[in-house]
């Protein structure tokens, strides 16, 4: 069989490198264009350009992937995973068999770009892999493989992909295997019981402390590891990285106390535990309850209260 790849980060390349390992034949892989990195101009690479570079493989990095960028390249199937663009029909018709999706939820729930994140802000006690047969719609495709994990209290938005990103590949390379022998039998998707992941927006990582606790700790897990859940005090823009709901009450953003195990702020139903918080002062180091206690009780006082900032 061969194969196609197309991706960009490091949860579509470990994708890559399964395929790579399995020694099945990759023709060439597809990725999005060098970006600059967050300090200066230099262009960055992707996960899958370094992982399909160090394998000797044809790179490919259009703008906007159009059927022209495949000429020459005869292929069975082609494997899109987080590539970043929207394929053109003729683009996924291109391949013998089709292309094939692996998408990061249990579909049809979740269709979209951000289908982590926005499951768990929805509170959502599971979510998984799903692998599509391709078409003209966005995630629509008949389903060819699903495999649901477990969200945790403590889950973020980092270790379910990390998770995914472990079941993905075995997965994969299953169904590419039962698509090349033809003994795979497609699902379509329930459209009644579909939504929509939309692309995340920095803004909606900034807490609301009157909102309920569980709903800030939700906030703080999905934007985990980017763009992290923050709020200001004064001025001062604070990151939280992790923390808890505790049923303690005090009035809503203000800081009730301080102590070894954090920072305990009051929220619209309970209260929210600051396990670890970045403040922009110094190296911004991340800070646990001792730290602030140590060093940072001039800064971050009971009776302080975090506001919103536009």
């Amino acid at each position: 069989m061969r194969i196609l790849f197309a991706g960009t980060p490091q949860f579509a390349g470990r994708h890559l490198q399964a395929l790579i390992d399995s020694g099945l034949e990759i023709v060439a892989v597809i990725t999005q264009p060098d970006k600059p990195g967050k300090r200066g101009k230099k262009l960055i690479p992707g996960a899958v350009k370094i992982i399909g570079e160090a394998a000797g493989l044809p790179i490919l990095q259009p703008a906007k992937l159009r059927l022209t960028d495949l000429e020459g390249l005869s292929c069975d199937v082609m494997v899109v995973v987080a590539f970043g663009q929207i394929l053109k029909p003729d683009v996924l018709a291109h391949p013998r068999l089709g292309c094939i999706n692996v998408h990061a939820s249990i579909l049809p729930r979740w269709r979209g770009a951000a289908p982590i994140q926005r499951a768990i802000l929805a509170g959502d006690h599971q979510t998984g892999i799903t692998l599509i047969q391709m078409d003209a719609g966005l995630d629509t495709g008949d389903m060819l493989a699903r495999d649901p994990v477990n969200i945790g209290d403590k889950d973020t938005a980092g270790t379910i992909l990390a998770k995914l990103g472990e079941r993905g590949p075995p997965i994969l390379i299953e169904t590419l295997a039962q698509l090349e022998a033809g003994t795979i039998t497609p699902a379509s998707q329930d459209n009644d019981d579909s939504c929509y992941a939309h692309k995340i927006e920095k803004n909606e990582a900034q807490i609301d402390w009157t909102s309920v606790a569980d709903d800030v700790d939700r906030v703080v897990r999905a934007f985990n590891p980017d763009p992290i859940a923050y709020c200001f005090l004064g001025d001062r823009r604070i990151k939280i990285h992790s923390g808890c709901r505790v049923t303690e009450t005090g009035p809503p953003s203000e800081i009730i106390r301080i102590g070894k195990d954090g920072v305990l702020v009051g929220c619209g139903k309970d209260s929210y535990l600051i396990e670890q918080i970045q403040l922009p002062v110094g190296k911004g180091s991340i800070l646990n309850g001792q730290d602030i206690l140590n060093g940072w009780t001039d800064m971050l006082k009971p009776g302080f209260t975090f506001g919103l900032h536009s």
